[in-house]
């Protein structure tokens, strides 16, 4: 049963589980559940996609309640209209919010773009990132006794593949739990510490002006138990700032 965060005669948005896949897909065919099969089986009634979240990413998925609908409101995705925030728990301390503004190469699928150009500009990319908390913790992941992390607020202003993960890998400060831009030393450890195996990225808020209503509508997700738990254990109030 997925947790509906806002419903009304248009929209229909959900708290999506880490590892669970928004549809279904060639390239996971041992997979059985989805979220938007799962949505559309909850509610009796179909639903239409208007954005998506990477598959080891929680928070807010919003789709469409028709088809017209989905028409309508699929620009104000493609133009960014709509304000997306996530947190993010990372290696290191950052001391000051920023925005990053880095090109990002498309990243390609070994099997599904296996034809595709190898060799495609890469596209403008914009991240304002902002630090809200910090921790050491007494375990040691190298030359140090301990190590540091940091709770991030990220709020993404375009939409590239992997966008979030990919520029705090640049800014040298990777996601916890990113098995493709991390860092395995970490993940490893809140593995083994706390039980975490999971990407620690959650798609916490999401705005924008109701295509209809023309009021705003803002959509909050808290954060799963893994999260929850991380965050007791470090003093953190990530789920009051959701």
């Amino acid at each position: 049963m997925l947790e509906i965060i806002f419903r009304d005669e248009y929209f229909i948005a959900v708290n999506k589980p880490a590892g669970m896949l928004v549809h279904r897909s060639w390239l996971d065919k041992h997979e059985t559940q989805f979220v938007m099969q799962t949505l559309r089986d909850q509610i009796d009634q179909h639903v239409f996609p208007l954005h998506r979240l990477d598959r080891p990413t929680s928070g807010v998925l919003i789709f469409a309640l028709s088809r017209d609908v989905a028409s309508r409101a699929m620009p104000m995705f493609a133009n960014h209209e709509m304000s997306k925030t996530y947190h993010a728990i990372v290696r290191g301390w950052v001391e000051e919010s920023g925005r990053l503004d880095y090109d990002l190469r498309v990243e390609l699928d070994k099997i599904a773009d296996k034809h595709a150009s190898q060799d495609k500009e890469a596209q403008k990319a914009v991240t304002d990132y902002r630090p809200i908390a910090k921790v050491e913790i007494p375990f040691s992941t190298g030359k140090f006794p301990t190590t540091r992390y940091c709770l991030m607020e990220l709020n993404p202003l375009t939409g590239r593949k992997h966008q979030l993960r990919r520029h705090m890998a640049h800014l040298r400060h990777p996601i916890v739990g990113d098995t493709s831009h991390g860092d395995g030393k970490h993940n490893k450890l809140f593995r083994e510490v706390y039980d975490s195996h999971r990407l620690l990225l959650h798609a916490s808020h999401l705005e924008f002006i109701h295509p209809y209503s023309k009021q705003v509508v803002s959509i909050c997700a808290k954060v799963d138990q893994t999260w929850q738990k991380i965050c007791d254990e470090f003093g953190w109030q990530v789920a009051e700032n959701n």
